[in-house]
């Protein structure tokens, strides 16, 4: 299966960022794309993490996700929502939710970003907690041969996390994680492709990880590098910046031979 990283670089209009989504989806359709990945907070990136509030919607319903349905719909293709704030019962707080959609449309899975990301290292400082309400369950969800375990970002720095993913009781190991995110210049540089080579290594699995990448109007620098990583942990497709894809196919018998030629997964105790 061919699938597509999606490269953005969002601003504070949603009507712009959606119009770049569309425009990146019909690419990566054209281009063979069965599985289409957006990053995190493509729908929005605002002046203040408050901002999230003023655009989050109900669950199922709002322009965003509209999007997101009818451009699955229309080109016939698996489509890993980046995310969208969701609204929750407290009105202080949403939900950092990457919503899936199959190609007739509907909605094949939602996962609640788990792990919120907070930095600070003295000039630039982070805390989503003081909008975003943690998710508290994983999700993984099934496209035609492939399982797909769904993460954003901070939560790459969390191997457990994937274990658990991989290892769900009653369902096979995944064969593809996806990482949407939004890394900053800064941890990007030091940690992003390491650990997402990381999380392919020790998983024997393929990794699909979209990206913001480049320099925000809000004046915040992303890294980027959005790429897809193969079960033995190399880049077989990447992007280092600005809007664009990083386009390559998912092979079963490549996944095959890894897990059977070094079979850590079975020999795990």
């Amino acid at each position: 299966m061919k699938i597509a990283a999606l490269q953005m670089v969002s601003t504070p209009s949603v009507e712009r960022n959606l119009a770049s989504a569309r425009r990146l989806i019909a690419q990566a359709a054209a281009a063979g794309a069965k599985l289409a990945a957006l990053p995190e907070y493509f729908c929005f990136m605002g002046e203040a993490d408050r901002d999230k509030l003023a655009i989050a919607e109900d669950p199922g319903h709002g322009p965003i996700q509209q999007m997101l349905a009818d451009a699955a719909r229309e080109h016939g293709l698996w489509l890993i929502g980046g995310t969208a704030p969701i609204r929750t019962a407290d009105p202080e707080r949403v939900r950092n939710a990457c919503c899936v959609y199959a190609p007739d449309g509907s909605l094949a899975a939602r996962y609640d970003k788990i792990h919120l990301f907070r930095y600070d290292n003295g000039r630039e400082a982070y805390d989503e907690g003081t909008v975003l309400q943690a998710g508290t369950e994983l999700v993984a969800f099934q496209a035609a041969a492939l399982r797909v375990g769904l993460s954003v970002c901070y939560d790459l720095r969390f191997p457990e996390m994937y274990r658990s993913l991989m290892f769900a009781p009653g369902q096979a190991p995944c064969s593809l994680l996806a990482v949407p995110a939004a890394f900053t210049h800064t941890t990007g540089r030091a940690h992003w492709e390491l650990l997402l080579r990381a999380r392919a290594v020790e998983n024997q699995a393929y990794v699909i990880a979209p990206a913001q990448g480049g320099r925000h109007e809000n004046g915040r620098h992303t890294w980027g590098h959005s790429m897809v990583v193969d079960p033995w942990g190399e880049v077989i497709a990447v992007l280092p910046e600005g809007e664009g894809m990083a386009l390559a196919d998912v092979d079963p018998a490549r996944l095959a031979s890894v897990r059977a030629q070094l079979p850590a997964l079975q020999n795990r105790s």
